[in-house]
């Protein structure tokens, strides 16, 4: 006997539900924060093109008048988008600052293949005080010294790459301010730590970070969750400043774990959390934000915005903060 048209709509049905399940194990699986493991926690990077993308199973559900379908992708795309506005959307409120600013800027050289006239130009032409530095080589160390850097910010704790380390390249803080060394944080990047000498105030504690890529390997995601774990909380004798490639987005439950710590992504306060941070240099997509400024919540986030750097893989943040009145803590 021929199929009837009604054996051909369940049909029809059946194939648009089907197609619509990925897309809501994946809003199940981001909204209960429940990702383990390769290759999970590196696809998580891409929910909000799963969130955009939701929208092919919800009009094949449409075409085939699936009831069923339009509900699980009409519900999937939206809880998706839900989660994905909620984690960067919106100007998040913040302290009252007092008179001091302190204006950062974060960038990655690339293992050391950025020119360094585009970050010498960088500081100077957005007037840096900090300058926050992931995947610095010897070479170009050199590079930068030679540009002028040392000028515009005298005052620097740059730690050499271990022997054997997983990419050649360190970390390094530059200031206009004097500072004092404080190590480093433990993990598979050389990340160092700073704490800028003030006479009027709270002492104001700075990390490079540069957590490794979950991208590779099931010992990658576990290295990556390591370094991410490792990174200082909030404490009341300093104002603590984590500032660099986390390799991770807000997508991903370890690092909303480290900001429920107590810290403030300054993109999201400054009302930028939707910029994107990071795209393969010869491809036009994807756009993930890899790179953050989490900030102690006593601290008040002026403006963030996202610079182009010639020859880097990631967008400079520069993130303007206001310091709270002397005594505030420490």
């Amino acid at each position: 006997m021929p199929p009837t048209s009604r054996d051909r709509r369940r049909a029809a049905s059946a194939v648009t539900v089907a197609a619509a399940l990925p897309w809501a194990v994946w809003a199940l699986i981001r909204g209960t924060g429940r990702e383990r493991g390769f290759p999970l926690v590196p696809a998580l990077a891409f929910t909000p093109y799963a969130a955009a993308t939701a929208l092919l199973p919800l009009a094949a559900a449409v075409r085939t008048r699936s009831r069923a379908g339009v509900a699980l992708a009409l519900a999937s795309g939206a809880w998706l988008g839900t989660v994905v506005l909620a984690d960067r959307a919106g100007r998040a409120p913040g302290p009252a600052g007092g008179s001091t600013r302190v204006r950062i800027a974060t960038v990655s050289l690339r293992r050391g293949l950025v020119p360094a006239e585009p970050v010498v130009d960088l500081v100077i032409r957005h007037d840096v005080d900090v300058l926050v530095v992931q995947e610095l080589t010897p070479d170009a160390e050199r590079r930068l010294t030679g540009a002028g850097l040392l000028r515009a910010l005298p005052h620097a704790h740059v730690i050499p790459a271990r022997p054997g380390a997983v990419v050649s390249a360190s970390g390094a803080v530059w200031s206009r301010l004097p500072l004092t060394p404080h190590g480093s944080v433990a993990g598979g990047f050389e990340q160092p730590t700073v704490r800028l000498d003030r006479a009027d105030g709270p002492r104001l504690e700075i990390t490079a970070v540069h957590t490794r890529p979950p991208a590779t390997s099931p010992a990658a995601v576990r290295g990556w969750a390591a370094d991410l774990a490792a990174l200082p909380s909030p404490a009341p004798e300093v104002l603590r400043v984590l500032a660099g490639d986390f390799n991770a987005t807000a997508d991903h439950a370890a690092f909303r774990d480290v900001l429920r710590r107590g810290y403030v992504d300054a993109a999201r306060a400054a009302g930028r959390g939707l910029a994107w941070t990071w795209r393969p240099l010869r491809l036009r997509f994807p756009w993930l934000t890899l790179d953050h400024v989490l900030v102690d919540p006593r601290l008040a986030v002026a403006g963030c915005v996202p610079v182009p750097v010639r020859g880097s893989d990631h967008r400079a943040l520069v993130v303007d903060l206001v310091l709270p009145p002397g005594g505030a803590a420490g």
